[in-house]
């Protein structure tokens, strides 16, 4: 998954594996939000209950997912880079 943050470019830091693995994790985290917000936003459930089944809601899920790192990979909302920076520091600090 390639997103808001994977050009971004620290100053004096190199591009290295940990580097582009913090940025994965943070883009995960991002998109892992997201999903919850289209969840509770309601995207993807059934008005009637009586036809909403358990590979439907599967399915929702799945679907929310997806767009959800789709989001992520076109900027996203900006955590992906607070997580990341976040993630930096504490690197940092050990």
């Amino acid at each position: 998954m390639t997103g808001s943050i994977s050009s971004m470019t620290l100053k004096g830091i190199a591009e290295t594996p940990d580097i582009r693995a913090m940025r994965n994790v943070a883009e995960k985290l991002e998109a892992s939000f997201l999903a919850e917000m289209l969840k509770y936003g309601g995207l993807g459930t059934q008005e009637n209950s009586l036809t909403e089944s358990t590979s439907e809601s599967q399915f929702a899920s799945f679907h929310r997912d997806a767009l959800a790192r789709e989001m992520v990979s076109s900027g996203g909302i900006g955590l992906a880079e607070v997580f990341f920076r976040s993630l930096m520091e504490r690197s940092h600090d050990i």
